[in-house]
């Protein structure tokens, strides 16, 4: 498998992003593909990404039958591919504990030992979570089940700009606090797009005695308006500085993407500065930006070798 090298001659390049020097941890998150079409794509987006040699990669869970279903076949296509641990998403919605332990278990017998632990959000956006009469009914409990039945490593969720269903900001940090006691091992962030919500945040996790470590999640921009349909439906803000400059960019594609490289990779840098070593990237299936948005955080990857026509 290739791997990356941390650059050695970043600090020689003029601007603030050469100053990453590459000594950094990353890992990436995959959602189940409804099409052979978007099978091939995610297969590639794999191989293209493993080069960066990820902690590990993990896929998003669909509760719904068939969708759960999705969701393990490729979780275990992932397996077999060998290019970095797996982890499963695994959510509290629709189910009994049963019905959640014996996922786990499928998931465990396929070769998982990481599960990203969340509660999951049942019904119409905005609607109030509401547990299955027989289910767990947060992702604390979730987390509690899981270290009954396995040795499993378990991530769970945090939110810097504070989950919707939150009474207060405090409250939201005793739920992760709860999480983490639990038996969680890492949270990772819902994104977001200000380093310092995400840094504040992480400062006052420390302060109420958390040590577990906080890994930003990054979610490069590939479309302005779903972008902003997904950010209000977690509580993410978009900073107005960030919505002026991808004004008017609809109809230019290859633009937004160009400036969508570059608030990212300066996102990461703040971040960076500001002491973080581990970014879980939100790829939603593609990989160029993200292997660009890597490079300027300063991981290298051997050249690649075309195959012979």
């Amino acid at each position: 498998m290739n791997s990356f090298t941390p650059s050695t001659n970043a600090a020689d390049t003029p601007g603030s992003i050469a100053a990453m020097p590459g000594d950094i941890a990353v890992s990436f998150e995959y959602f189940p593909p409804a099409t052979s079409k978007a099978e091939n794509l995610l297969a590639r987006t794999s191989q293209r990404l493993s080069a960066f040699a990820p902690s590990f990669v993990s896929m998003t869970y669909g509760a719904g039958g068939s969708t759960r279903e999705r969701s393990l076949a490729a979780i275990r296509k992932l397996v077999d591919e060998g290019s970095a641990p797996v982890a499963a998403h695994l959510t509290c919605v629709d189910a009994s504990r049963d019905q959640v332990d014996d996922m786990a278990m499928q998931f465990h017998a396929s070769g998982i030992r990481h599960i990203v632990a969340l509660r999951g959000d049942g019904g119409e956006p905005g609607q109030p979570f509401t547990a299955h009469p027989q289910g767990y009914a947060n992702a604390a409990e979730l987390v509690a089940g899981l270290r009954k039945l396995a040795d499993f490593e378990i991530s769970v969720a945090a939110y810097p700009e504070v989950h919707p269903d939150a009474q207060s900001a405090q409250h939201d940090l005793d739920n992760l606090k709860r999480k983490l006691d639990a038996g969680a091992t890492r949270a990772i962030t819902q994104f977001f797009f200000s380093a310092d919500a995400c840094l504040r945040f992480r400062d006052r996790a420390v302060a109420a005695g958390i040590d577990a470590p906080i890994v930003p999640g990054i979610l490069p921009i590939t479309n302005f308006a779903q972008t902003c349909k997904f950010a209000g439906a977690c509580g993410a803000q978009i900073p107005a500085p960030m919505k002026a400059v991808f004004e008017g960019l609809d109809d230019h594609p290859e633009t937004r993407k160009a400036v969508s490289i570059a608030t990212t990779a300066e996102l990461c840098r703040k971040l960076y500065e500001g002491g973080m070593r581990e970014f879980h990237f939100y790829t939603l299936n593609r990989a160029e930006q993200i292997e660009a948005i890597c490079h300027l955080m300063g991981l290298r990857v051997p050249a690649r070798v075309e195959a012979a026509a």
